[in-house]
């Protein structure tokens, strides 16, 4: 009984690491009026007026699936905006919490 109990309690608490594990993706930051349209080059001036101007949000374009996640903390990615970045963050559905953000290489 006791060995049950210790294979349950470790299986839970490496199955929480893994929840909480940090992503790393490559992608474009665009605004939520464009989305994925948005994940390319020279897209920089349009992104930046989009979020001042018609109460867009930034955005993430995951290179990989085109998939759009929800920036949580907008101020993070303000200067990439329109810009190939790599981001490390925590994904929750389709929200990005973003904990750093560098140009991609």
């Amino acid at each position: 009984m006791k060995l049950k109990f210790v294979t349950v309690l470790a299986f839970l608490l490496s199955a929480g690491t893994f929840a909480f594990a940090a992503d790393t993706m490559t992608g474009y930051i665009s605004d939520s009026h464009c989305g994925a349209k948005g994940a390319k080059p020279g897209h920089e001036e349009c992104a930046t007026k989009c979020v001042k101007e018609h109460d867009a949000k930034y955005v993430f374009v995951n290179d990989a699936d085109h998939k759009v996640y929800t920036i949580e903390d907008q101020d993070k990615v303000a200067a990439h905006a329109g810009h190939h970045v790599t981001v490390k963050g925590t994904v929750n559905g389709d929200n990005l919490n973003v904990a750093s953000i560098s140009m991609a290489k």
